[in-house]
């Protein structure tokens, strides 16, 4: 009797100790961010406090990541994916690396052009930021009424005074698979060639190197994501503030079909061992304080209509006509115009 009433005890231990672990198993997400931004420390600590559920990140830029998921395959330890870039969501959604999320939270916050298409099962993917590609100039030697549309970066009258980072690079790919969109592939092609041609230099750098370049006079016009000029803005460095000083930016194409946006997304992984707790976070990623963390940490610009913030340098850069396209069309046409930069030189 002893002894069956030892076993019981036991029994009933190990099952309680089982129990205590599924429960601790739920409160841990594994997240993959391609997200290099420190003021999204606040973001996730946030999360924690409000659900409980401790984050684990894996950081790396998209390519990456996406590697990184493909090797591991079903072992993969991901449960939530986050990447910074139309075209790379678009990629690994074709390649089975999500799995779709039907929730009512999302459906009703995420517009429709910004999340994947919800076929019955859910989208897969979702969009929680956008960040506007924009034309800087230097106002000393570039009129605003010549660089207020994308076509114009094509145009003779701006030969030599064009400046970008790679054309391979996703911010670039995601603007011409827009272009793709609205001009079809031979016009894009020829497109493309007027903007090499154009070029003051070869593509090199990043955006905030474009936009150093064209204070300085080495060129003209540049392409920049908007939030990379917004921290500028809000710099207090003094040699921040004399390249501010030296240029303007222009919104393009508000007088025709707006300007281009890009997203930053999450998706839940495919293989997600903690799928609640992953379902969660992207909802919380579309609450109005996280989408207030996007504005005022990195500049970003919230997906949720109607959200209010209070970030001085979106606020000087004014509201402005966005495209409509949806981004997994976007995302698409980035795939297939990259041939076109080959044919054109655009490195």
């Amino acid at each position: 009797m002893v002894r069956s009433t030892l076993a019981r005890t036991a029994l009933a231990a190990a099952a309680l100790c089982a129990s205590f672990a599924a429960a601790a198993q739920d409160q841990v997400l594994n997240l993959y961010s391609a997200r290099h931004y420190q003021t999204d420390e606040a973001l996730y600590a946030d999360f924690t406090k409000s659900t409980g559920i401790k984050i684990n990140r894996v950081d790396a830029d998209d390519a990456g990541l996406l590697a990184r998921l493909r090797s591991e395959g079903a072992s993969s330890p991901a449960d939530v994916i986050l990447l910074v870039d139309a075209a790379r969501i678009i990629l690994a959604d074709a390649d089975g690396l999500f799995q779709p999320v039907k929730s009512s939270v999302l459906a009703s916050r995420i517009p429709a052009q910004l999340r994947g298409k919800d076929d019955g099962q859910g989208s897969q993917w979702f969009g929680f930021s956008t960040r506007a590609r924009v034309i800087v100039f230097n106002k000393g030697s570039v009129k605003r009424d010549d660089v207020d549309t994308y076509e114009e970066l094509a145009d003779p009258k701006n030969k030599g005074k064009v400046c970008t980072r790679s054309g391979s690079h996703p911010y670039n790919l995601s603007l011409f698979g827009s272009m793709y969109e609205h001009l079809g592939a031979q016009k894009t092609e020829a497109w493309l060639k007027g903007v090499v041609d154009n070029m003051a230099r070869a593509p090199k750098g990043g955006d905030t190197d474009q936009i150093k370049a064209v204070a300085s006079g080495e060129c003209g016009i540049a392409l920049t994501n908007s939030y990379y000029l917004a921290r500028l803005m809000r710099s207090e460095k003094p040699e921040d503030k004399a390249v501010v000083e030296k240029i303007e930016v222009v919104f393009p194409n508000q007088q025709s079909w707006g300007t281009h946006v890009n997203i930053a997304g999450g998706a839940l992984a495919r293989h997600a061992k903690n799928r609640d707790a992953g379902v969660k976070f992207l909802e919380y990623l579309s609450t109005n304080s996280a989408q207030t963390y996007f504005a005022n940490g990195n500049n970003e610009y919230p997906v949720v209509p109607g959200v209010k913030v209070a970030n001085p340098a979106l606020d000087a850069l004014g509201a402005f006509k966005a495209e409509l396209i949806p981004i997994s069309v976007v995302g698409l046409n980035s795939i297939r115009v990259q041939q076109s930069l080959d044919r054109v030189g655009y490195k």
